[in-house]
């Protein structure tokens, strides 16, 4: 169990890099960091295919456009939202909105009528929401107060921010329902072969993205460097660790620990994410969380937690 709290640690402190990666470098636009992420990760993807190459080709043109979908909506467009949504509401506000994802997919798999897994008790969720906007709310109003008080601030900026952030939810509550369906229906193959075929194709999505968005740079004759940037080296070093890390060594881990843990355990050591994202964000600050932000982040862990341990019932 010990190893297995590590490895959902290391997974969590690894998965906390892409929420700081547009704070980092905030002149390049998200949809370069979006698709320099996700081209650094189909690459990375590409010896993994190699060692797979036989149960890959065992996937049918409907699976391939399966994951097609997958990785457009559940890798590119999310990371396209929460990109921007960080540029423009900064790191604490977009981390505590994702923060939510455990337990707003189990309000969604009620709502949309999801229930392979059971339908999830509303009296018994209800609390674990109730914290959850609490919290959201603590820490919004600590941004927004140092916002107000800033007389270069653009508040429409702020806004626009949060309303991306809750785009990238969108997206990240759609992918695991979806996932799930396929991983379901065909249960004879193999989950890591699955992973990789989604890596596979985010790449030629990524390839395109970045290929348009240099071509739209040059008919709009933007001042921005292309291909890699006004600081190439920290760019190109940046998108190579977080889509090693993050997207490939912190799937590693997360698999390593969902094999040692119990599943409703797992769940709730998903918040080693959030909290290493927040952490990151203020060190970047240079400053320590003000106390009703630390109050927040307290009540968001607590909803995740009460939230993740309901269990499904009428299965």
């Amino acid at each position: 169990m010990w190893a297995g709290v590590f490895f959902s640690l290391a997974a969590g402190m690894m998965w906390g890099l892409v929420f700081v990666g547009p704070l980092m470098l905030p002149e390049y636009p998200a949809a370069l960091h979006t698709f320099g992420r996700y081209l650094a990760f189909g690459v990375i993807a590409l010896p993994l295919a190699f060692l797979d190459r036989a149960e890959l080709r065992r996937l049918t043109r409907a699976d391939w456009l399966a994951a097609l979908r997958l990785a457009a909506i559940g890798n590119v467009l999310y990371y396209l939202f929460l990109a921007s949504a960080i540029q423009r509401a900064g790191g604490a506000l977009p981390t505590m909105v994702i923060g939510t994802l455990p337990v707003v997919i189990a309000v969604s798999a009620n709502v949309l009528n999801h229930q392979r897994d059971g339908r999830f008790p509303w009296r018994k969720l209800t609390p674990a929401l109730a914290l959850i906007l609490l919290g959201i709310a603590c820490v919004n109003h600590v941004e927004w107060t140092a916002l107000l008080q800033n007389p270069q601030a653009d508040t429409g900026r702020y806004i626009t921010g949060a309303v991306l952030a809750l785009g990238a939810v969108a997206c990240w509550t759609w992918y695991p329902l979806k996932n799930a369906d396929w991983l379901r229906g065909h249960p004879e193959r193999n989950p890591r072969v699955w992973a990789t075929a989604q890596g596979l194709a985010t790449l030629p999505l990524a390839l395109m993205g970045y290929g348009l968005f240099w071509i739209w740079q040059g008919l709009t004759e933007a001042a921005f460097p292309m291909p890699l940037g006004p600081r190439p080296l920290a760019f190109a070093g940046l998108m190579m660790a977080i889509g090693l890390f993050a997207s490939w060594l912190g799937t590693l881990c997360w698999n390593a620990a969902s094999q040692r843990l119990p599943t409703a355990l797992a769940g709730q050591l998903i918040v080693f994410e959030t909290l290493s994202a927040l952490a990151y964000a203020f060190m970047l600050r240079g400053q320590w969380p003000a106390p009703l932000t630390l109050a927040g982040i307290a009540l968001l862990v607590a909803g995740v937690i009460a939230g993740v341990r309901v269990k499904a019932a009428d299965r």
